[in-house]
């Protein structure tokens, strides 16, 4: 874990971020300037272009089930920066944590700026740069 860990931080260190954001902005979309956390089990992770997206099973207000779909940057983005599709399918069927953008349009949907898992590990992006791990 402390290789992967390691390897993260480097790749956040030494990969610009503008050339790999260069396709769009997710602010054409999501809102940008409001943050929302979504606690529940990851049941998904697609890792398929134009972007990876989760699937995360929250408890509603209303105590029922609210099916979120959270989308992130291009496969080839995290493997430029050393995640694979396993740094994030480690989570599948437990409780995650994801910090993100809620689309403009109000639905369910969101873009993933942080995941954190049941071990206590995340993984971040930070103003759209590259994965920071923590422990």
């Amino acid at each position: 874990m402390r290789k992967t860990s390691s390897r993260w931080i480097l790749a956040a260190l030494v990969v610009a971020a503008g050339s790999l954001w260069a396709h769009h902005s997710p602010s054409a979309e999501f809102e940008m300037g409001k943050n929302v956390v979504v606690n529940g089990t990851l049941t998904k992770v697609d890792w398929v272009n134009p972007h990876i997206v989760v699937l995360v099973d929250a408890k509603g207000a209303d105590g029922s089930v609210d099916n979120w779909k959270m989308e992130s940057n291009p496969p080839a983005w995290f493997r430029r920066v050393g995640v694979n599709r396993n740094d994030l399918a480690k989570g599948l069927g437990q409780m995650v944590t994801v910090e993100g953008n809620r689309a403009k349009n109000g639905s369910l949907y969101m873009y993933m700026r942080k995941i954190t898992f049941a071990d206590g590990s995340s993984l971040e992006l930070l103003n759209g740069q590259p994965p920071e791990a923590s422990q």
